[in-house]
């Protein structure tokens, strides 16, 4: 148990760092090729690698931000509904969004898959598939916060039910 979590406190570190790398790589690329063509020679790679980046980094700062809890939410019935109904709202939600990157990680495969062959307009002989591998990495990340996540909220209210003195 000890070293799955240091494998994932490796894993979110790299992430951290990887994320905000990308988007400084990206930001470097874009100014870079926006001087170059204003000096009148033009490096078309550039955009090319910069959309790579910011692909990766979308998912790698969407992952973070989920496990923060610091994506932008609606809480239109939280404060309406019970404690325990709003928590079956919560693994409701848990499972749509579960479902929905069970499918972005399936569909990001594919994806992959049949973009192989297809190379970048700048760099040619660089595959495609280096910035639709981000779609299926990062719906894996994000599921494995999501399932962290209920692992959580299954022990929180396992020890709630034990403090109220609740059959297991």
């Amino acid at each position: 148990m000890v070293r799955a979590r240091t494998v994932y406190s490796v894993l979110l570190r790299l992430e951290a760092v990887l994320a905000g790398v990308f988007l400084m790589l990206m930001v470097l690329l874009i100014f870079t090729g926006g001087v170059a063509r204003m000096l009148h020679h033009p490096l078309n790679w550039t955009i090319d690698l910069s959309t790579c980046f910011f692909a990766w980094a979308c998912f790698l700062c969407a992952d973070i931000a989920w496990r923060r809890n610091a994506l932008m939410s609606i809480d239109l019935w939280g404060k309406r509904l019970s404690p325990r109904a709003n928590r079956t709202l919560d693994y409701l939600n848990y499972a749509l969004i579960s479902a929905f990157l069970v499918y972005l990680i399936y569909a990001g495969s594919w994806l992959s898959w049949v973009s192989r062959a297809r190379s970048f307009q700048g760099i040619p002989g660089v595959s495609y598939s280096w910035v639709t591998m981000s779609i299926a990495v990062g719906g894996a990340l994000l599921l494995l916060t999501t399932v962290l996540k209920v692992v959580t909220a299954l022990k929180e209210d396992r020890l709630r039910g034990a403090a109220r003195g609740d059959a297991a």
